[in-house]
């Protein structure tokens, strides 16, 4: 199963580290991040899953929830808790879901469908496609989707920022500019008309070419 940005996020039902979970049920009326790893107790998500702890209360301020994924079973889960405080500072504050059967990464396309068997015996290599983050809006529709080698420890507060960015044009009709950060200028969608813009935006914006509108970040 391929998915895109637009569709709707697969529901399941799997164990996690804070009891048996609805995905659907779980996320409400909440944005969400799900991010994936291929093993537990491997070097590089060991960082993430603490940083990602460190980070949560700027994910509460955003209405987001933080659920995990590995293959590993969730008695391992909780094993690894132990070596991510340790090691970065923080545990996971959050719940891990423990995807033994393959079944949520195969849902999501981080596996090829015809993957057969459990996670005992795989390798970190063999599961090596499970290194996503997908951001889920309220409505159950998939925001954002990066994917990642093995190698590369994920930009957390890249996640943040994509946050903001996809919260104000939810709210504003507006969009990001390369590298925006909260409280810089925005640019106005073609969803707003210039009678419009006019309104929203009465102290004037800057128009440098008939398709580009800058403006003020909206409140």
């Amino acid at each position: 199963m391929t998915l895109a940005i637009g569709d709707i996020a697969p529901d399941f039902e799997a164990d996690a580290t804070e009891g048996k979970i609805r995905f659907h049920e779980w996320l409400g009326d909440s944005w969400a991040v799900l991010f994936s790893h291929p093993k537990d107790f491997t070097p590089v998500c060991t960082t993430e899953l603490g940083t990602m702890a460190r980070l949560k209360p700027e994910f509460d301020k955003r209405n987001t929830k933080i659920i995990g994924l590995s293959v590993d079973p969730v008695d391992n889960h909780a094993k690894w808790s132990v070596d991510i405080k340790e090691i970065v500072g923080f545990a996971p504050n959050y719940p891990m879901i423990g995807d033994t059967d393959l079944k949520v990464a195969k849902l999501y396309g981080m596996l090829p469908a015809s993957t057969s068997g459990t996670s005992e015996g795989r390798t970190p290599a063999d599961n090596q496609t499970v290194r996503n983050v997908f951001v889920i809006g309220p409505d159950k529709k998939i925001k954002l989707i990066l994917v990642y080698p093995m190698t590369t420890g994920r930009n957390f507060d890249e996640i943040l920022r994509v946050i903001d960015s996809l919260q104000l044009n939810a709210k504003h009709r507006v969009a990001t500019p390369a590298n925006w950060k909260q409280g810089e200028d925005i640019i106005i969608t073609g969803a707003v008309s210039d009678e419009e813009a006019k309104k929203i935006w009465p102290g004037g914006y800057k128009q440098p070419r008939p398709y580009i509108r800058i403006a003020p970040q909206p409140k």
